[in-house]
């Protein structure tokens, strides 16, 4: 096979993770893989998700490139990646996940903030699960990387931003996290710290080498997480955060465990719940941990969408 093009976003973050992608792959098959920088929509777009299109709007451009044969495979953070199946392209490996919490940056802890702080982030899970946790935040949008967003902390512009851990990780910025936030306080969303790594279906000898950097226990917990979010019928524009785990011992069966929480974008309620299963069963958990999301409510919650400061 000659050297392999890899599709993928132009920002620091994207390429960072993309060439780590790169390197084990070279390492683990002997194959040559060269970076092919592609703009997307939601890179040029200074509007809010939800506006234009959801996550998908930092995908398709790469999919285009891959159904045209301008590149062999993609990689994506995988909350980027839609729920629904795309004609044509294969998920072929799902790269060993990093930590998927988020992380406030700035001065403070979230107890230390001052009351009625400014935080920003352009996630409405997170803009409901900090007003769960601190009703009186002044919680606004925004967009832009990583350090355009920490910059507005240092500018005095925020008292605070929240971002996902894994990314500020894999562009060294670790420094500005000023607090972790554990799942118990902030469920992430489905598939953060993961990596998706796609191909065109149709190239089964390509797929087969992708599937030598896929790890099984992340692939079961990224498939079970997105599982409810799609059984949900919801998107980034919704307050859905997911979390699940694999335990595998030597001397017990696998275990797979999932917790799921809807919340109102006001943070006053939340239906939040767990389930256990095989990992083998990962669909089948998240489907039935959505099905009782439902019954609890949770479909009351997910049609609020208000973002803008209070």
């Amino acid at each position: 096979m000659t050297t392999l093009r890899l599709g993928t976003r132009k920002s620091l973050m994207a390429t960072t993770q993309s060439r780590h992608v790169a390197d084990v792959l070279e390492e683990r098959t002997g194959v040559t893989v060269e970076l092919v920088g592609v703009t997307t929509e939601g890179d040029v777009s200074r509007a809010h998700l939800a506006q234009i299109g959801g996550t998908g709007v930092f995908v398709s451009a790469l999919r285009d490139r891959l159904l045209s044969g301008e590149v062999d495979f993609a990689v994506h953070s995988l909350k980027d990646l839609p729920t629904g199946p795309a004609e044509g392209i294969a998920l072929a490996a799902v790269y060993r996940r990093d930590d998927p919490r988020d992380a406030l940056c700035g001065p403070a802890k979230l107890a230390d903030l001052p009351r009625g702080a400014t935080v920003g982030t352009g996630s409405p899970r997170r803009v409901a699960q900090l007003r769960a946790l601190r009703g009186d935040l002044n919680v606004v949008p925004i967009r832009g990387n990583a350090d355009t967003r920490l910059r507005k902390v240092t500018d005095g512009e925020l008292d605070a931003v929240v971002l996902a851990y894994a990314g500020l990780g894999r562009i060294g910025r670790l420094d500005a996290v000023a607090e972790v936030l554990d799942p118990e306080q902030m469920l992430p969303a489905p598939g953060q710290g993961a990596l998706a790594i796609e191909c065109r279906s149709d190239r089964a000898d390509l797929v087969e080498l992708l599937r030598t950097v896929d790890d099984p226990a992340t692939r079961a917990a990224v498939t079970a997480e997105r599982t409810v979010l799609a059984a949900l019928e919801a998107g980034c524009a919704a307050p859905v955060g997911a979390y699940a785990t694999v335990e595998d011992t030597a001397d017990v069966e696998s275990s797979l465990y999932l917790t799921a929480c809807v919340a109102s974008i006001d943070g006053a309620r939340q239906v939040r719940l767990s389930a256990s299963g095989h990992p083998e069963r990962a669909e089948e958990v998240g489907r039935e941990l959505a099905a009782r999301l439902f019954a609890q409510g949770a479909d009351q919650l997910m049609g609020e969408r208000d973002i803008e400061p209070r």
